[in-house]
């Protein structure tokens, strides 16, 4: 199961790559879709693989990336 969680605003990627490249995990590639501006979008080729670790988020020139991760609940001796 994935530990995080890649959501693309399709319509403010400019299908640049930089995400892609950015990824420690390979998880985002193209997809075969295109905006309404005629860019090619980026999605989760390999969800299985992302962690949450926002390293796409944090290269994305036009801000459209938004990471969730899960939250892994911790065990405490009361």
């Amino acid at each position: 199961m994935p530990k995080g969680l890649v959501i693309v605003d399709k319509e403010r990627c400019k299908g640049c790559g930089l995400c892609i490249e950015a990824c420690p995990f390979g998880v985002l590639d193209f997809s075969s879709e295109y905006n309404a501006s005629g860019y090619r979008v980026v999605h989760m080729a390999h969800p299985e693989k992302c962690t949450g670790c926002a390293v796409c988020a944090n290269v994305c020139p036009d801000v459209a990336l938004e990471i969730y991760r899960e939250e892994s609940s911790v065990r405490g001796a009361a």
